[in-house]
């Protein structure tokens, strides 16, 4: 006689986080928002590594918005585009990643989050002269970007100025970490740092046209913005 008790099937609600203004692109984002069936780090990176989205989060309570977040290879302590994501899905006013407390609000078309830029996974932002340079750029090798005192999966964050004036920036990230993820189409994180850098708002395209907005706010706050839909939801 077969004893053996079947796991618990898992929804996963899909979003798509950074859309532009007509609702395409944006970055892919897996939301578990019942995590109590993957209780440890090794079951929950399992299941982001079977997903392969750039980002995949697990909710341990909705209420507070206590939140885990994973890419296909590595546990986060912070992430851009999953708390977005996860702060529109389930409608909070605060998402506590590991990091720290994440304030929300929403203007009825975007999503915004205020985190220090300093919980962002370090990487190199490298400046290019033109837009058209960083169209025309190659999927750099695994662990280009690293350097001393920098994670060695750092990756590179390569931009340029498509309107200085206007803050607009045109951004493609290489994430490098070796986990199947070689470009990100959207990255909350690397706009903080940017942000940061530069010490004014951004208007960024990244990717294919994923759209991110930011703002430096006091005391090293960044706020970053963008808007999200729901694509669907799958059953592991």
């Amino acid at each position: 006689m077969n004893t053996t008790v079947p796991a618990a099937a898992t929804d996963i609600d899909v979003l798509r986080v950074f859309c532009s203004a007509d609702g395409r692109y944006g970055n892919a984002l897996g939301v578990v928002r019942d995590a109590r069936f993957h209780p440890d780090e090794a079951s929950r990176q399992a299941l982001a590594k079977e997903l392969g989205f750039s980002e995949t989060v697990f909710v341990d309570d909705p209420e507070r918005g206590t939140v885990d977040i994973y890419t296909p290879g590595v546990r986060l302590p912070f992430a851009g585009h999953p708390l977005v994501g996860a702060a529109w899905l389930l409608d909070l006013e605060v998402v506590r990643p590991p990091a720290g407390e994440v304030w929300v609000r929403g203007d009825g078309e975007f999503t915004w989050i205020e985190a220090r830029a300093e919980w962002a996974p370090p990487r190199t932002l490298r400046r290019y002269g033109s837009a058209a340079e960083v169209d025309a750029l190659d999927v750099p090798e695994p662990g280009v970007g690293a350097s001393p005192g920098r994670s060695p999966w750092g990756g590179i964050y390569a931009w340029a100025w498509e309107e200085e004036a206007a803050g607009r920036v045109r951004a493609r990230a290489f994430p490098g970490r070796g986990d199947g993820i070689d470009e990100d189409e959207a990255t909350g994180a690397a706009a903080l740092l940017l942000t940061a850098e530069l010490g004014r708002a951004l208007n960024i395209t990244q990717g294919r046209g994923s759209q991110l907005l930011t703002a430096p706010g006091p005391d090293g706050i960044v706020e970053l913005g963008g808007r999200v839909r729901l694509e669907g939801t799958l059953t592991r």
